[in-house]
C-alpha cells in the first residue's frame, strides 16, 4: 500500500514514516512544507513532496494520485494563534479529504484528539475548555469526514507521550482522558490500513492491556 502522510514530519508523522519504510508490505509518501523536511526524508529514502497545506486543493491532489490511502496526522501546534488552528487543523483537513476524492483515493485516516465527539453535545473533557478553537477545529473536520464518500478512521488518541510503544491499548467510543504514547498511535495507524473492520469507526485510545490487533476487532 503507498501511504500518503499529511504531517510527516510531526512526532507522529516521523514515527509512522519509519514503520511504514521498514515493513515489507507498505511505502510512505512524506508530504513537508519546508525545504529542509524535504531534504531530510529523501535522505532516508522516503518519496517525498513539497506542499503547503495552506495552498491549492490541486496541489494536494497531485502527490496524492498513485497512493492507496491518505492519512492525516498534520496539526498547527501549541506555539501559534487561532489563525493557523483554523488554516490547518480544520481547513487544511478538508482540503486534504477533497484532494483525496479528486485523485481517487478512497481510503483516508484521521488522527483527531480523544473527546472532541463530545464538543457539540458540549459534554467537554475538561481540556478541551483550555483549547476551545482547537477542539472545535478537530470536531468539525471530523464530521466533514464523517459526512464524505471516503472509506475513513478517526483515531481520536488520550494525551501524547514520547514512551517507548507497547503495542497494547484501549480502543472504545468514549474512553477517560489518559495517556498514549506516539509510537503506539502510529501502529495503530497502520494496523487500521490492514483492518478493513476499521473503515466507518471512530474511536478514542489509550495506553491499555489488549494488542493493537486484538482491540481494533473489538470496533
Amino acid at each position: 500500500m503507498n501511504v500518503l502522510i499529511i504531517g510527516a514530519n510531526g512526532q507522529i508523522g516521523q514515527r509512522l514514516v519509519r514503520k511504514l519504510q521498514e515493513s515489507s508490505q507498505h511505502n510512505p509518501i512524506a508530504m513537508v512544507r519546508k525545504e529542509e523536511q524535504l531534504k531530510k526524508f529523501k535522505e532516508q529514502g522516503v518519496k517525498t513532496a513539497l506542499i503547503d497545506l495552506e495552498g491549492s486543493i490541486d496541489d494536494i491532489a497531485n502527490v496524492a494520485k498513485g497512493a492507496d490511502a491518505v492519512v492525516f496526522t498534520a496539526g498547527s501546534g501549541g506555539h501559534t494563534g487561532a489563525d493557523k488552528t483554523i488554516l490547518i487543523d480544520l481547513d487544511g483537513a478538508i482540503k486534504s479529504m477533497k484532494a483525496a476524492k479528486q485523485a481517487g483515493v478512497k481510503r483516508f485516516i484521521m488522527v483527531s484528539g480523544i473527546g472532541v465527539h463530545r464538543w457539540h453535545a458540549n459534554k467537554h473533557l475538561e481540556w478541551m475548555d483550555n483549547s476551545p478553537i482547537y477542539s472545535a477545529a478537530k470536531y468539525y473536520a471530523d464530521v466533514w469526514l464523517e459526512k464524505s464518500s471516503l472509506d475513513y478512521t478517526i483515531i481520536r488518541p488520550g494525551d501524547l507521550t514520547n514512551d517507548p510503544g507497547t503495542g497494547k491499548v484501549k480502543v472504545a467510543t468514549d474512553l477517560e482522558h489518559k495517556q498514549i504514547s506516539r509510537e503506539d498511535v502510529a501502529s495503530v495507524i497502520i494496523a487500521s490500513l490492514e483492518n478493513d473492520q476499521t473503515i466507518g469507526k471512530a474511536f478514542d485510545m489509550i495506553n491499555g492491556k489488549t494488542p493493537i490487533v486484538e482491540a481494533l476487532k473489538t470496533l
